[in-house]
């Protein structure tokens, strides 16, 4: 037993370096792939340049990328967080009244019919250029997945458990905010990740189309100047951005729910592994 009790902390140790190993390791070989690509072809640079070329335009435009980077981070978790403010009270709206649900969940589901790239050049002439069109743009493509799985969390509870609290003497505000909402924080995370993916594309469509600045406006200008190798570059660091806010979500969410189904199965998966 104890020569198992000890073993397990080193298992868990050579489990996470794997975890970390194998993403790594997938990404030089697709890295490797692309050099030999471009080499063994001779593909021109205005078509796809080499990975040796997007690093040196990432190394002598870094600056102008990390100056572009701020306003478009800024954009996202702007747009991210208005659309949570936006899409849990609509959700919990939706959830509780019937009549609500029935006179504005239609709606809410026709809207999203409506190109969101199309309402961009309408929100830039209702308020000009600038900031506020890039938050609108990702609040509009974020917010519809939380309220979803906002709706689909505090639906998903056993009503026993709503019909024993009531028996208790629990008003109904103590129900959503005791029982319901805590029971769909596990699907609001899982909405909050789907939104800061969208909230990305969102901020970089609205710099796209009317902006001076941000990652959107540097990509308009390379393309525009055939420079493929910066176009690439600020790809890159559109992944990066994109890993770094949706690992935090990730990271919050660990810590807030490590009582969650999600965690627990993780858990026992390394175990069986």
């Amino acid at each position: 037993m104890n020569g198992a009790a000890r073993g397990a902390p080193e298992k868990r140790i050579v489990t996470r370096m794997a975890d970390r190993l194998y993403p790594t390791a997938t990404f030089i070989g697709a890295i490797v792939l692309w050099q030999l690509v471009v080499i063994v072809t001779g593909i021109h640079a205005i078509v796809l340049p080499a990975p040796t070329a997007v690093i040196e335009s990432m190394t002598s435009a870094f600056g102008t990328l990390a100056h572009n980077a701020l306003p478009t981070v800024l954009a996202i978790v702007v747009g991210f967080v208005g659309a949570v403010a936006v899409g849990v009270p609509l959700a919990i709206l939706i959830a509780a009244s019937p009549t609500f649900e029935k006179s504005f969940y239609p709606l809410l589901l026709g809207s999203q019919g409506v190109p969101k790239v199309a309402m961009a050049p309408i929100l830039i002439v209702w308020f000009g250029f600038g900031f506020l069109p890039k938050i609108l743009i990702a609040m509009l493509i974020a917010f519809f997945p939380i309220v979803i799985d906002t709706v689909a969390g505090l639906r998903s509870i056993d009503p026993n458990y709503i019909h024993l609290a009531r028996s208790m003497g629990a008003s109904r505000s103590k129900i959503y905010w005791r029982l319901l909402l805590p029971n769909a924080l596990p699907h609001m995370f899982a909405g909050f990740k789907v939104a800061m993916a969208l909230a990305i594309v969102g901020a970089i469509v609205g710099e796209m189309v009317g902006a001076n600045n941000g990652l959107g406006y540097v990509l308009v200008v390379a393309n525009g100047n055939l420079d493929m190798a910066l176009v690439f570059a600020t790809l890159v660091w559109l992944v990066v951005i994109s890993l770094l806010l949706t690992g935090a979500i990730e990271v919050t969410e660990r810590i807030l729910l490590p009582w969650s189904r999600k965690s627990r199965n993780e858990g026992l998966a390394r175990t069986i592994r």
